[in-house]
């Protein structure tokens, strides 16, 4: 049985601040982890939402995109971007943050 690390309310209430001033970026990646790892341990840190094959159809044409365009925004080759679309592969790292980045703030936001 895994025994869940109980934090001071001023341990809480610093990372709950740490986590909304990370989303509106306002605080870096790095920052942001050394205030949790040092407070929360060395877990995996979800800083990305799963997104669905459908849904990133839906985003690249929200932002009027052909899957090539998309897929020079993202660094990847378009077959990889087919695949995401069609759901047989899955985004991970940093193409998973730069889905999510997009889908919240628009492409306005990597360009």
């Amino acid at each position: 049985m895994t025994k869940k690390r109980q934090h001071s309310p001023l341990t809480e209430a610093l990372l709950e601040m740490a986590d909304d001033l990370h989303r509106v970026g306002i605080l870096d990646n790095t920052s942001h982890r050394q205030i949790t790892v040092r407070h929360v341990g060395d877990k995996v840190l979800a800083l990305s939402d799963p997104i669905s094959g459908n849904d990133i159809r839906l985003l690249r044409e929200r932002e009027n995109l052909s899957q090539a365009a998309l897929a020079r925004y993202l660094n990847l080759t378009v077959g990889f971007v087919s695949q995401l679309e069609r759901g047989t592969k899955q985004p991970k790292g940093p193409a998973l943050v730069l889905l999510n980045v997009i889908r919240r703030k628009g492409l306005e936001a990597i360009a």
